[in-house]
């Protein structure tokens, strides 16, 4: 029954077209041992995610996640509510944190290096050999679907490790990544959603040279 669970929902959200969709960064891990890709609608244009999306990240703009259940165990999180300007960009080679320096059990912390950023479209984080015991890619799209509205995608793709327990690791953790994951989509939307509401600017959209 929990196996059963757990394929079910490892692409909670999205349409059998964007689980299977050829996403930037899909390249960067081919073949993968485990994909999920896990989305929602947001009923705001692409250009209001983006700046919301762009600031996740420890010391910016948080996870946008369970803020409460991640300070059970001490990470002393908090999402902001508000875009800052300090926070929109990113370049390939900075780093996104996702625990802190001198957390307990993990002391030296955790990162996820930018890989790409195609902005207003989508940013790639990838953890690799040496700094990262596997290869991995976590991405974030941002998909325009039909009028004032778009698709926040999250996909996730790492190579099989060769060491047995990371194998049982990358399954372990794999409903805890799920579920906070998905709360982490939901939380960028209702952001969003809230600010174009309210009639917050649209801000200009984003323009990149990457083809």
């Amino acid at each position: 029954m929990a196996a059963r669970l757990l394929h079910d929902t490892r692409n909670w959200g999205a349409t059998s077209g964007e689980a299977e969709l050829s996403l930037p960064g899909d390249e960067l891990v081919p073949d993968p041992f485990e994909q999920t890709t896990l989305a929602t609608t947001v009923n705001a244009p692409a250009e209001v995610v983006w700046p919301w999306l762009v600031q996740i990240g420890r010391g910016r703009g948080g996870m946008y996640s369970y803020d409460w259940l991640e300070n059970l165990i001490g990470l002393g999180t908090r999402s902001t509510g508000e875009i800052r300007e300090e926070w929109q960009d990113l370049a390939p080679g900075d780093r996104v944190v996702v625990v802190p320096e001198g957390y307990g059990p993990m002391p030296a912390g955790s990162f996820f290096p930018v890989a790409q950023v195609l902005p207003g479209r989508a940013l790639v984080l990838r953890q690799s050999c040496p700094e990262h015991p596997w290869n991995s890619v976590w991405s974030f799209h941002v998909l325009p679907h039909g009028s004032d509205r778009c698709r926040l995608l999250s996909r996730w793709r790492t190579h099989r490790p060769r060491e047995h327990r990371l194998r049982i690791a990358i399954r372990a953790v794999e409903p805890v990544r799920l579920v906070m994951t998905r709360r982490m989509l939901r939380g960028i939307a209702a952001h969003a959603e809230r600010g174009f509401a309210a009639g917050a600017p649209v801000p200009a959209e984003a323009t990149s040279d990457d083809p």
